[in-house]
């Protein structure tokens, strides 16, 4: 599903024009990125799961076209865990 398609079923399931539904979504999305940007970010969201940020070391790896070894910069992820609702829904 694109962001498009998300924004036309949330429009229509709750009986609201699509650019409410965009600034929904969009505000959604803000909120969840800016929460994640906090030291220790997690968003929960019960049912459905948790975003959280996790750190990934610097590490060693190979170009798979020459073979030579690479440094691979430290660098910020995010992680889902579904919820038990999700989970049993799939």
């Amino acid at each position: 599903m694109t962001k498009a398609e998300l924004v036309d079923k949330m429009a229509k399931d709750a009986g609201i024009s699509k650019v409410a539904a965009a600034a929904a979504l969009g505000s959604f999305m803000d909120g969840v990125v800016k929460a994640l940007k906090k030291k220790d970010g997690k968003v929960t969201l019960v049912g459905f799961g948790t975003f959280s940020k996790g750190r990934r070391k610097a590490r060693k790896g190979r170009n798979p076209q020459t073979g030579d070894p690479i440094k691979i910069k430290a660098s910020n992820i995010v992680k889902f865990k579904a919820g038990k609702k999700l989970k049993d829904a799939v």
